[in-house]
């Protein structure tokens, strides 16, 4: 399958990632199901492997999770995604912590048009769930940084077509995710990844430092050193040797505690790292695995120099992005944002970064909570070919970033992003709260994540002062401890929890401060309060005003709360962590996003399935 029509395609094409036979195999699989020829849990196992997921609705309604390689998507992908929303879901699409795009309360009979509507784009939801290797990510700005080492783009998208449908791919005994990072900065969180590929040169060659292990959940661990130094054309050995090891030896009966992680743990380094050198002996011995380019001569991302369709003005813009969104849940629209009077001096403060290209710069597209519109996708696709260079790429924080965009023609793509809805400002500041999808739809949530991502997103759009007050920091919330929304390595994490208060159920918060990612590594959250959710604008009231007052010098909001005692938080807000009876409201019963009394169900996920 084509990725798109190469004689009307604009910008950059891409070979496809998909293939019908997984779709027709889908189709008769379902129908083995169906029939009673195959047990439900041999449907699941095998549906699973094919990006389809069970939600905690009753009905017969699934999460599909669309792989999006590097982050990368094609005007002409976005245009398919679109049609997906409108047409089998609730006209809105999410993004994931993992550059995936997710469609949710999706029919099971909904899900082969939908995968055949995607494949013709050269999309897949092959291997985007189940015990596989998962959407492999990498830096969102590869290729254009100011400060990257080398564009890793090539390399991470070498190593996604080399592990998707490969025999040992969709057979492992959980899931395994690999990260890839070319910057100082490890936009990628390259750290908490079973492979976390960091880019290096050494005398003139190019390479990686090589980390395994790492994770978050509940093990958190920043990954183990491997190489400080492997050449670049040996990474595909190395990884295929780490997967051998984790097929053969990783735990298949006790599945929630079993990642790379837990077997280094297990068994130990050192003897991790013999059964792993035995491994790459062996697939050398057989004649190994080599890059399909040379690495002194991969492949390099040029300046647009194809002619650009003319933009949509901003009332088209605004015409194209009104899409009919439906319910249940938190719908996009519902974020009410302040609008400030110096909006678009602020908007190119956090949203606009030179690229490495004199003349160029990528603009980032933040999108409350991760959601946008059927609508506001095709109008992304218009203005991806009239400013960037067809493709946009998203990020771990939920959003959408445009390359390649003349440094002269910002005012205009502003003017048409601000008409479609998507024209927040605070990219990558406290304000751009992530969330994970929280139990709206997760049958392992606790809390509904989403909810308090609206109510801390809405407070800090009404609280500029807030957000002026962190130059760096950010906020990641998660429904269960299993960390989807990556609270673990936020500089203020939230994780959903419940207490008991006189035989009823509150919802509550873990208040997790001081994870982030630095040169060293991952660095974990460590709790210091459990708050009912109502409090929680209190606070982050509280928690930024220590850093305020207290902070040195440059100091990140991250930084400040590893460098002071946790008790110092603690003290900050213990009245707010003090629960009684007769001190709550109805309200206090009913978490946010919801308008029933608080009723946890935490039912059997497929996570580890």
């Amino acid at each position: 399958m084509a990725v798109f029509d190469q004689a009307t395609a604009v910008g950059r094409d891409r070979l496809s990632f998909a293939e019908e036979h997984d779709i027709d195999e889908f189709v008769d699989t379902l129908g083995k199901f169906e029939r009673g020829e195959i047990s439900a849990e041999d449907w699941r196992k095998f549906r699973l492997v094919r990006g389809t997921y069970g939600q905690r609705q009753p009905e017969a309604v699934h999460m599909m999770r669309v792989k999006i390689p590097q982050g990368i998507l094609t005007s002409a992908q976005l245009r398919a995604l679109a049609g997906v929303a409108t047409s089998y879901s609730r006209g809105f699409g999410h993004i994931t912590t993992r550059q995936n795009v997710q469609f949710h309360f999706v029919p099971l009979a909904d899900v082969e048009p939908a995968m055949r509507t995607l494949a013709d784009t050269g999309l897949t939801t092959r291997e985007a769930c189940g015990n596989s290797v998962r959407n492999i990510t990498a830096c969102p700005y590869a290729g254009v940084a100011e400060d990257e080492i080398f564009d890793v783009t090539p390399y991470a998208e070498a190593m996604t077509r080399y592990f998707l449908r490969h025999p040992l791919s969709a057979s492992l005994p959980r899931k395994f995710k690999i990260a890839f990072e070319g910057c100082p900065e490890d936009h990628a969180v390259a750290a908490i990844h079973d492979i976390g590929w960091r880019a290096r040169i050494v005398d003139g060659r190019r390479g990686f430092r090589v980390t395994v292990g790492g994770g978050t959940a509940i093990l958190v661990n920043s990954g183990t050193l491997l190489y400080d130094f492997l050449p670049a054309d040996e990474m595909l050995n190395v990884a295929e040797a780490i997967v051998r090891v984790f097929h053969r030896l990783g735990d298949r009966t006790h599945m929630q505690r079993n990642r790379m992680k837990f077997l280094i743990r297990s068994i130990g380094w050192d003897q991790w790292r013999a059964r792993f050198d035995e491994a790459l002996a062996g697939f050398r011995a057989e004649g190994g695995a080599t890059l399909p380019f040379a690495t002194d001569a991969a492949p390099v991302e040029q300046a647009p120099g194809w002619a650009k369709p003319a933009p949509p003005t901003p009332q088209m813009a605004a015409a194209l992005a009104q899409t009919d969104v439906r319910g249940p849940g938190i719908v996009p629209g519902s974020v009410r944002l302040q609008t400030l009077p110096d909006a678009y001096v602020c908007w190119t403060q956090h949203n606009v970064r030179r690229q490495r290209q004199a003349g160029y710069v990528s603009v980032t597209a933040r999108l409350p909570l991760g959601d946008f519109t059927a609508g506001q996708a095709m109008v992304l696709a218009d203005l991806a070919e009239a400013y960037g260079d067809g493709t946009v790429r998203l990020t771990i924080e939920q959003n959408v970033v445009f390359r390649w965009v003349a440094a002269k023609a910002v005012q205009g793509l502003y003017d048409r992003l601000d008409a479609a809805g998507l024209a927040a400002g605070g990219a990558g500041t406290i304000a751009d709260v992530t969330s994970c999808p929280g139990a709206e739809t997760c049958r392992l949530a606790v809390t509904q994540s989403r909810g308090l991502g609206r109510v801390l997103t809405e407070y800090l759009s009404a609280h500029p002062e807030l957000v002026f007050a962190v130059p760096s920091g950010d906020i990641k919330i998660s429904g269960c401890p299993n960390g989807c929304g990556q609270h673990h390595i936020a500089a203020i994490g939230f994780q959903g929890s419940v207490r008991k208060v006189a035989g009823k159920a509150v919802p509550q918060y873990f208040v997790l401060v001081g994870g982030g990612i630095t040169d060293s590594g991952a660095h974990f959250g460590t709790v210091v309060s459990k708050i009912p959710v109502n409090r929680l604008t209190d606070a982050l009231d509280r928690l930024v005003g220590l850093y305020r007052d207290q902070r040195q010098g440059g100091e990140s909001l991250g930084a400040f709360f590893r460098r002071v005692p946790p008790a110092v938080a603690t003290d900050a807000l213990q009245d707010l962590a003090v629960v009684r009876a007769e001190g709550l409201t109805a309200g206090d019963y009913v978490d946010l996003g919801e308008t029933r009394t608080f009723a946890p169900e935490v039912m059997d996920g497929e996570c580890a399935s």
